[in-house]
């Protein structure tokens, strides 16, 4: 009986035995009907440890291995960020929906080359872009429902890949560092702006032999304005404002929503919903996303085409 109630759950499994596998594996765990079925990591001895640490069922030595004994519904991909095209291509030969850590794919093109092969395999795949499901996020899409007029939204970000004390990264992820990290902070353009991004227009411009300052002004169909500021190897805040005619809107940290309403000088912090102070926010709603996106029910996870569009955005502001 035990068995029969075991098989009857939701298989996932994990590729990839990093620090973002286990917040992943973390936020499946909770999850009801939910099995954490099997692991398969280019390092096995770490690929153990995760299993025994998070009740992971099977290790595997390799995808195919893991689909074979799993038969997951649903494979998280959490591994390096230029090892992630080819982790997606062999992952794409098996009939499960992946979910695929933010950026799939280095830069642009690597990121179409991915778009194409789950096309060509006709898989479902996902980006975790975590951030689209933080409870401050929600709050501020919910409350600018209520208004019409025009929005200004500022995007402010800070990037230091080779800052002292950190680990030494590939000189091809430094590169193409903006893809790797600005995405997190950039993808809010496409979360709170209404309408087509109709142009983009550089006011500093990225100089890759000495990134100091960026800086570009963002124009929507709808009316809606947009500024990002980004501080390359300096001092500085991520943060993103959404200011109405109505009610300023202030994210910073990005986890915590607070606004000032129209009249007042006051600000009013937002109490963070408790999922996001448990897990890594943004995980564990994004997990029962992808849960409902098995299960082909409606679902709020952007595809792999909705997170190559944020790239492009990256890729038009550092041109």
């Amino acid at each position: 009986m035990e068995n029969h109630r075991t098989k009857d759950k939701l298989a996932v499994a994990f590729i990839g035995a990093g620090y973002m596998t286990r917040e992943h594996g973390k936020a499946f765990a909770d999850i009801d009907n939910i099995r954490l079925a099997g692991i398969s990591s280019r390092t096995r001895q770490k690929a153990e440890e995760l299993a025994i640490e998070l009740g992971i069922g099977e290790v595997c030595d390799s995808i195919s291995e893991l689909y074979r004994k799993t038969q997951a519904q649903l494979a998280v991909v959490a591994v390096s960020v230029l090892s992630t095209r080819e982790v997606c291509l062999e992952a794409f030969k098996y009939p499960w929906t992946l979910l695929i850590e933010k950026p799939a794919g280095y830069d642009v093109e690597e990121a179409k080359i991915i778009v194409k092969a789950a096309v060509h395999y006709e898989r479902q795949a996902f980006v975790a872009l975590n951030r689209r499901h933080y409870s401050s996020t929600h709050c501020i899409v919910d409350d600018l429902s209520e208004f019409q007029g025009q929005r200004l939204i500022h995007v402010y970000d800070q990037e230091d890949p080779c800052a002292p004390g950190e680990p030494r990264r590939p000189e091809l992820l430094v590169q193409n560092w903006m893809y790797a990290n600005s995405i997190h902070v950039i993808d809010y353009f496409r979360i709170f702006g209404r309408g087509e991004i109709v142009s983009v227009d550089p006011v500093i411009r990225w100089i890759p032999d000495e990134p100091r300052f960026v800086a570009a002004k963002l124009t929507y169909s709808s009316g809606d304005i947009g500024f990002y500021e980004a501080i390359w190897n300096g001092p500085g805040p991520w943060g993103v404002t959404v200011t109405t005619p109505q009610r300023r809107w202030e994210l910073r940290p990005l986890e915590q929503a607070a606004f000032q309403p129209y009249g007042s000088r006051e600000l009013v912090h937002l109490k963070v919903h408790e999922r996001d102070i448990k897990f890594k926010p943004g995980l564990r709603l994004q997990a029962k996303e992808a849960v409902k996106a098995v299960q082909k029910k409606a679902h709020k996870l952007p595809n792999l085409e909705d997170a190559l569009m944020s790239m492009q955005l990256v890729q038009q502001i550092y041109a």
